[in-house]
């Protein structure tokens, strides 16, 4: 009997990636020697109580990384090489699994990111050709402000200014997209084990990056219309948080969108209770239909609103250029933060870009992206209607680049994740964006980097597997019903 135990059903991680973790550890510990024979998959599953699927899964992941050779009418055998010597940095760095998104599959949902078969190559090119046959190449190429490239900074701060994004009082930072500036931002707000309200679900860059400098991370649920402000309203009288992060339009992963009487109400309770509220606003240019509510820092008449925008959703995602507009003190802080840790930035990935946007040509190619996307998004939208079973639930925003499902009970998404990347499909389980308890029922599809056809022939597989384990499940006895949740 292998000595596994402690499996969570309310983790982020699925529990055929748990029963691989511990058998990992086991075999990278000396516990399980070479040559050890594991238990029949039907075996380990009923010492469990899970279902065999689930043990296949595990098994599979560990066949894959070279720990285990399995072995037709024998079984599966503990296969690593002995460990000679030298430091166990598993031990030494107490480490655990990093949450990746799967890249095997065919056809994937798991990333939220444009298609690459949409970048501009000709025009990215001559961009690169101005900026390097211009008078100002030998600068762009030294060191420059930790603060980012000047001229870009004074692009990106007038047009915030042209759109009451940004007041006289605010400054801007470059960062390393969005995920350097909650990075900085939770150094210089939130380094003390302060109280930091997110939305749940919610994309897990933001969570993991408080989480990990131990600040007490704390989740208000998502709805239809965005953050449930109920909610929200008990949070910051009874918690009093530091911070208050919101995706006001079209929310990573629901794709939900806060109305204009919503935000309003939003920055009252949080400027009642002194909560700072950091928006982040990266996928606001991607309205397929209707216009886009204006910001939360358009909206707030205090100014102190913090904005983080990236170029990473709209174009060229590889070059890592986002920015953070908030009150100057705040900026200072977080530039000498950045300094700490990078020095500067890569100034010619912004002096291209900034010749992409001036040029007039990240505006055609933006209109390209909204064409093309309301394409995707409504593909997606009839794909799902057409296949996936009935009692299925899902969100319907107008733009960005996610869908939020929700499976018939008593199905769980992470559980058939594996038979689906078997079947050349993968997508990311509600698990991996919970803050507080987990909806094992839940996905998310990114379609964004999908051509339409990708999406249908992906979600009808997803259709097929999804309805034979319901059908399945509902045909089956009560007891294994139970083990299969």
């Amino acid at each position: 009997m292998l000595p596994i135990s402690d499996l969570d059903p309310k983790s982020a991680a699925p529990l055929y990636r748990q029963v691989y973790q511990q058998i990992r550890e086991l075999i990278s510990n000396g516990r399980l020697k070479n040559g050890f024979r594991l238990p029949a998959t039907r075996e380990l599953a009923g010492q469990l109580g899970l279902n065999r699927t689930t043990i296949s899964a595990a098994y599979e992941l560990l066949e894959h990384d070279g720990l285990i050779a399995g072995h037709v009418g024998r079984g599966s055998f503990v296969a690593a090489p002995p460990r000679q010597g030298g430091l166990n940095w598993n031990q030494l760095l107490d480490c655990k699994e990093i949450a990746t998104t799967p890249s095997a599959a065919t056809i994937s949902f798991s990333a939220s990111r444009p298609s690459e078969l949409l970048f501009p190559i000709p025009e990215f090119r001559a961009c690169c050709e101005e900026v390097i046959a211009g008078p100002d190449v030998q600068t762009i190429l030294q060191l420059g402000s930790p603060a980012g490239y000047g001229p870009l900074r004074r692009y990106l701060l007038e047009q915030a200014r042209a759109e009451g994004a940004a007041r006289d009082s605010d400054d801007i930072l470059i960062t390393s997209g969005c995920q350097q500036a909650f990075d900085l931002l939770q150094r210089i707000l939130a380094a003390n084990g302060e109280t930091v309200v997110v939305e749940d679900p919610v994309y897990p860059g933001a969570r993991n990056a408080f989480q990990r400098a131990r600040a007490r991370v704390m989740g208000v649920p998502v709805g239809p219309e965005g953050i449930d402000l109920a909610a929200l309203e008990h949070l910051l009288n009874s918690e009093h948080p530091r911070l208050l992060i919101v995706t006001a339009t079209f929310q990573n992963p629901t794709g939900a969108t806060m109305p204009p009487a919503a935000r309003e109400r939003l920055l009252s309770l949080a400027s009642r209770a002194g909560t700072v509220v950091i928006e982040n606003d990266i996928y606001g240019p991607l309205a397929y239909e209707g216009g886009t509510p204006a910001t939360l820092k358009q909206l707030d008449p205090s100014g102190d609103t913090v904005l983080l925008r990236s170029f990473s959703k709209l174009a060229f995602p590889g070059l890592r250029v986002g920015w953070v507009i908030g009150p100057r003190p705040l900026i200072q802080k977080l530039t000498e933060a950045k300094q700490w840790s990078d020095l500067h930035s890569d100034q010619l990935s912004q002096a291209v870009l900034l010749r992409f946007a001036e040029s007039g040509r990240l505006e055609t190619h933006r209109q390209h992206v909204l064409q093309t996307g309301g394409e995707r998004l409504q593909a997606t939208l009839d794909a799902c209607r057409l296949y996936l079973p009935p009692g299925t639930e899902w969100t319907h925003p107008r733009g960005g680049m996610n869908l939020w499902v929700r499976l018939p009970q008593p199905l769980d998404a992470g559980e058939l994740l594996p038979r689906a990347e078997r079947a050349g499909v993968s997508y990311l389980p509600g698990k991996y964006f919970a803050v507080g308890t987990a909806d094992p029922n839940a996905l998310r599809l990114s379609f964004a980097g999908l051509t339409p056809e990708e999406i249908e022939t992906g979600i009808r597989t997803l259709g097929r597997i999804f309805t034979t384990e319901l059908e399945r499940v509902r045909a089956a006895s009560p007891l294994e019903a139970t083990a299969l949740v």
